[in-house]
């Protein structure tokens, strides 16, 4: 489905929303439910998870976890967001796999696991969120139990234990905030669960947002399982209808002003997004497109990398972007995807030169992102090896 088909609609309010069933999130393939020209509501910074305190026991000596927490001359004690996996040891027989998002971990203490000079038990204070998408409680008959913390190896497993004390404990359901769509021209699917409102199941349904040209800028998925519809604030034939458990899946505040400017279309000039903060770059980062594509690609010439306003990770990766494909661009969302943009596809592959000016600012700023899979190199010392590894030279000024 091409969002600029609905753009027009005869009204004197632009539409800005698209609410679309996605058939397993193929654009292509979505139908729409209906269009709207607000969503208040839709902005939240979530509140922090409840404390927790969880054991890991068993962690393997030779791990990135217990290399980084324990066996370190420097013992890193927080370890911030994560993610652990449950997974089943053979997948063919057994079941099911489950997902759990770790917040603001910290490590409280870590001793060597009792009759087992190879492992250590690492306690940990954490907030916990369960996928309540995945397999849920029931564990696998053989788990696999892996963590991932950005902080220690990127994108790529920390390390594992054998099991985990404290996780499988009754958590307190926080309080879903309603999200209120305005000026509504609901399209027949939604008519058809208004009329006759049931919970929701198949298909999930996402909210579009737009640009003024109709282009579509992001999206988000809300949960339809409970609606109220009244006559809209806006008069007509329009109608608003409220959310009142539109799920997690929600932009953050940052968000708001972000979007502001992206909705005039994609941004032209360079460094518009230095005048937000670290969450605000973030969000300008997840709206920027990985393109230009060309067949190839094309290497060669020199570019002008603008470092004067490179104070954190999402603004090097978005100063980066824009010296090699142009302002709303990225060549990647993480040091991963940088790398994998080098090994072709957007339109500048190596060997170019990539002229870095005010390259102290980033060297200072980004001094404290350790990356201790690389030896502890910082944010900074990590692109550049990465950029002249893969055939960049890069001029540091």
């Amino acid at each position: 489905m091409q969002s600029g088909e609905h753009v027009g609609w005869g009204r004197d309010f632009p539409v800005r929303y698209l609410l679309v069933g996605e058939d397993n999130g193929d654009q292509e393939e979505g139908v729409l439910w209906g269009r709207c020209v607000e969503a208040e509501g839709l902005f939240m910074d979530a509140p922090p998870l409840p404390r927790e305190v969880l054991t890991l026991r068993g962690c393997p000596r030779e791990s990135l976890l217990v290399q980084a927490v324990a066996a370190g001359a420097e013992p890193v004690r927080l370890l911030g967001d994560g993610m652990l996996s449950i997974e089943p040891v053979d997948p063919s027989n057994d079941g099911p796999s489950c997902f759990w998002d770790l917040e603001d971990t910290a490590v409280l203490a870590q001793w060597p696991t009792p009759g087992d000079s190879g492992r250590v038990d690492i306690v940990v204070g954490t907030g916990v969120r369960e996928d309540d998408f995945a397999g849920g409680r029931r564990l696998p008959s053989s788990p696999r139990f892996d963590l991932w913390f950005p902080s220690i190896r990127g994108d790529s497993s920390s390390g594992g234990c054998r099991s985990i004390d404290g996780l499988f404990t009754p958590r307190r359901q926080r309080r879903g905030e309603p999200v209120h769509l305005i000026g509504c021209e609901p399209a027949a699917p939604l008519l058809a669960l208004l009329c006759h409102p049931q919970p929701q199941t198949g298909a999930s349904i996402a909210l579009w947002r737009l640009d003024r040209h109709g282009r579509t800028m992001t999206t988000y998925r809300l949960d339809l399982h409970s609606v109220e519809a009244r006559p809209s604030v806006l008069g007509g034939a329009l109608i608003d209808i409220t959310l009142t458990s539109p799920g997690d899946d929600r932009p953050t505040l940052a968000a708001r002003p972000v979007w502001e400017i992206w909705s005039e279309g994609v941004p032209s000039l360079p460094n518009l997004w230095a005048q937000f903060d670290a969450k605000g770059r973030s969000e300008w980062l997840n709206l920027t497109r990985i393109g230009p594509y060309g067949p190839d690609g094309h290497s060669g010439g020199t570019y002008d990398l603008d470092g004067q306003h490179v104070t954190d990770k999402a603004g090097m990766l978005l100063a980066l972007g824009e010296a090699l494909l142009g302002p709303g661009a990225n060549y990647g969302r993480c040091l991963d995807s940088v790398r994998d943009c080098l090994c072709g596809g957007p339109s500048v592959i190596p060997p170019f030169t990539l002229v870095w000016h005010h390259a102290d600012i980033a060297r200072h700023a980004l001094a404290g992102h350790v990356l201790h899979h690389l030896g502890g190199l910082s944010y900074f010392e990590a692109t550049v090896n990465l950029l002249r590894q893969y055939g960049v030279t890069v001029e540091l000024q």
